[in-house]
């Protein structure tokens, strides 16, 4: 007798809503709530849905989000007035957006990564959506660049992660 799994898509919609939540609860919470936020998402992902090794997806995405944001900081893209910031380069509640946006890559968006042109677009555009809505929502002033920057930056990031996707167990084989 085989054994039947259990549906997967009581674990996506946890992924998706729990990371709508997280980015909520970040952008207006600040920096104390998205630590206990980041903790709390991050750990269930980690222990009830990730992959083995995912660990390197989420961390390789929080150092990516300090080296790009960061980078963007220094550049002057970004006025966090009033806003602590995480070693003088982004507050921790940004910061703690890119390693919760990877607990998605390999299943919310699983599907978007058979289709490199359209990660790409949709790369160019919610990136920046969600750059605005967060800095309209948490007060932060964004340089009239940054938004072109970003279309750019999101938009090369995933149209990446599509064509390696399989090298990255984003996918898994057919």
């Amino acid at each position: 007798m085989s054994q039947v799994s259990a549906p997967r898509w009581p674990k996506l919609v946890f992924n998706l809503v729990g990371f709508e939540a997280g980015w909520l609860l970040c952008v207006l919470g600040g920096s104390w709530v998205a630590l206990a936020t980041g903790l709390v998402l991050i750990g269930g992902h980690l222990r009830f849905i990730a992959r083995p090794g995912e660990w390197r997806l989420l961390a390789g995405f929080a150092g990516l989000g300090m080296l790009l944001d960061g980078s963007l900081t220094l550049l002057g893209g970004f006025d966090f007035s009033g806003h602590t910031q995480l070693f003088g380069l982004l507050p921790l509640w940004l910061w703690m957006l890119w390693p919760l946006f990877a607990t998605l890559l390999a299943h919310s968006l699983t599907w978007l990564w058979r289709l490199p042109w359209l990660a790409a677009v949709a790369g160019a555009v919610s990136g920046p959506l969600s750059y605005y809505g967060g800095g309209v929502l948490a007060g932060v002033s964004l340089a009239p660049w940054l938004l072109p920057a970003q279309a750019l930056i999101w938009g090369l990031l995933c149209y990446l992660l599509a064509r390696n996707a399989q090298r990255l167990g984003l996918v898994s084989e057919r």
